[in-house]
């Protein structure tokens, strides 16, 4: 999945040659994707009532992983075809795949830790993307001044996702019983709980896309030249893998939603350092703490969609990741937006991360107001 979505811009724009596509044009991609991945987490959150209704058995989860991991290599390897027309397809779809692998393996490797007694270690899942992620930056970050072309970079990303996915193949087993548990109610949780749950997360994705999107450009402006720009994306993966590790050592009896409060405040913090610090230091240290929260927040909020929707969690968790992408959708607009009404490029950068910040504290005001009318 990190592979899936990160080889796509922020990255992008630096590997690609001249004429090929200009950063307005690697934007389109990046939105190209996030509206798949938001279509996929929407499919998902419909097709448990779809199945129902048609009297079909559920999608296995291993099923949808493998067939979404086949997809995510192929439509990697499309990239690396000089078609430009095809890539915002391409990136669409494989926007889709992310989506689907996501939502199913994180239903699956959930329920199955939880049955064999070690619900602790869910945070290494998300470990992946993150790996993925920082591979995928420091390989393009290694092709700028070796003069590879972009279309071999793609090749090159495609087949590290093709060896991945064999290490995980064999791995993919078990069933986590969605036909028997259909049929049990889950406790209703207090009226509005799930919806102000989903705008809270939603407010996540809204908080970090814009930092994640256009984080080498503001870095640029703020240090031109500097040897740095090309790793603060790395280090922002970096730390969602050290992020997702660190969560195996919490205790599962902590409140998940008093954990997110923590995360929200860590990332918000992450953002406005773009703002208050713009040094290597500052973009270094916003770059973690983007990064460390990042899996955690996805981490915490599927552990208390199982807590809420015990035997319906997977329709919870796409709804959930549906709010995610949308929230990731309205991100890049919002900062085009307010580049074209501001004065400078900095001062509509600057209003776009105190905008994002903020709504990460709307969120995390959101989780406590949950907590207290509903407590764990």
């Amino acid at each position: 999945m990190g592979i899936g979505r990160g080889p796509g811009p922020p990255p992008l724009p630096i590997r690609l040659p001249p004429g090929l596509v200009d950063l307005h044009g690697a934007s389109w991609l990046a939105t190209a994707n996030y509206l798949g991945y938001w279509i996929g987490a929407l499919a998902c959150t419909v097709q448990p009532m779809l199945w129902r209704r048609w009297g079909r058995a559920p999608l296995a989860h291993t099923a949808v992983v493998r067939a979404g991991l086949v997809a995510t290599v192929l439509l990697t390897l499309g990239m690396a075809l000089p078609l430009p027309a095809l890539w915002p397809l391409w990136r669409f779809l494989a926007g889709v795949a992310s989506a689907f692998v996501f939502v199913f393996v994180s239903g699956w490797c959930l329920a199955r830790l939880s049955a064999l007694g070690a619900p602790a270690l869910a945070g290494v899942i998300y470990v992946g993307p993150g790996l993925g992620i920082s591979v995928s930056g420091l390989a393009a970050t290694a092709m700028v001044p070796m003069g590879v072309h972009a279309l071999t970079g793609w090749a090159v990303f495609a087949l590290l996702a093709a060896l991945l996915s064999a290490l995980a193949w064999p791995q993919l087993r078990g069933a986590v019983g969605g036909a028997a548990v259909s049929e049990v109610h889950d406790r209703a949780p207090p009226p509005g709980t799930i919806a102000l749950f989903t705008l809270a997360y939603g407010l996540a994705g809204f908080g970090y896309i814009v930092t994640a999107t256009f984080l080498p450009v503001i870095a640029r402006q703020a240090l031109p030249g500097s040897v740095w720009l090309d790793l603060f994306w790395p280090l922002f993966g970096a730390g969602v893998a050290i992020g997702a590790l660190v969560t195996v050592r919490l205790p599962m009896h902590f409140d998940r939603r008093h954990l997110l409060i923590g995360c929200y405040a860590m990332q918000a913090t992450g953002v406005l350092l773009s703002v208050w610090w713009p040094t290597r230091l500052g973009f270094a240290a916003g770059s973690l703490l983007l990064g460390l929260p990042f899996t955690a927040i996805t981490l915490f909020a599927m552990q208390e969609a199982r807590r809420l929707r015990p035997h319906g969690a997977a329709a919870l968790i796409g709804l959930l990741t549906a709010a995610y992408g949308l929230g990731q959708i309205a991100g890049p607009p919002m900062v085009a937006w307010l580049l074209g009404r501001a004065g400078s490029a900095a001062a509509g950068f600057a209003l776009s991360l105190q905008t994002a910040a903020a709504a990460l504290v709307a969120g995390a005001l959101l989780y406590g107001a949950l907590a207290r009318r509903d407590p764990a």
